[in-house]
């Protein structure tokens, strides 16, 4: 489960819509308090998937090979396929899509609730599932399970607590390195997009199905 936890995390937290909505949200006035909202309505929702998902095991992981473990790698192996597909869908139609240009580019003047919204929308919803699927495993009468619970929340949210700590602290340079890392973001956002998503399928394909066959 850690490690699983550790690589979702990680594509989370590097996922290129999240972090570019994040830089944009930075970019507004008043942007720390706005970024502050993001943040916490970022957290609000890992932490409300991860009560869920605990309340329905009672925070005792199933018996290996019972209808809700195997249901639990069945819906991570569909989640692993379906970032796969997603990662060659991405592929073939990079450079086709008309960059998101909609919402994120008129959000100068959106209110704190507003960026709170953006964090909901914006979530990378295969991978946060791929998580809830994961945290099955979480067995709540160890002390250690709540420490890997709560460092899986802060690494998907590890890109976003920096930014907002960083434009604190040093507004003005962070105002022109976010701003370079929102242009090269923009010119790469495809290629990392596949390479997060299939690198990320095929571990939870192929864990799953060695879990299922073993």
């Amino acid at each position: 489960m850690v490690l699983d936890l550790v690589l979702i995390g990680l594509a989370i937290a590097l996922n290129p819509f999240p972090v570019t909505g994040f830089v944009l949200v930075l970019s507004t006035h008043n942007g720390i308090w706005k970024g502050l909202a993001f943040i916490l309505a970022w957290l609000a929702c890992f932490v409300g998937i991860l009560a869920v998902v605990l309340l329905m095991t009672g925070g005792e992981p199933p018996p290996p090979k019972s209808p809700p473990s195997t249901a639990a790698l069945a819906a991570k192996l569909a989640i692993g396929v379906g970032l796969v597909w997603y990662a060659e869908h991405a592929r073939h139609t990079a450079g086709k899509r008309q960059k998101s240009s909609g919402l994120l580019s008129r959000i100068d003047t959106i209110s704190p609730w507003t960026a709170a919204g953006l964090a909901f929308l914006l979530q990378p919803w295969g991978c946060v599932a791929a998580g809830a699927a994961t945290v099955v495993e979480a067995d709540l009468s160890r002390p250690a399970s709540y420490a890997v619970l709560l460092g899986y929340c802060l690494l998907a949210s590890s890109s976003l607590l920096t930014m907002e700590i960083y434009a604190t602290f040093a507004p003005d340079a962070a105002r022109e390195r976010l701003g370079r890392l929102r242009t090269w973001l923009e010119g790469h956002q495809d290629q990392a997009i596949v390479s997060l998503s299939l690198v990320l399928g095929i571990w939870l394909v192929s864990r799953s199905i060695y879990e299922l066959t073993a």
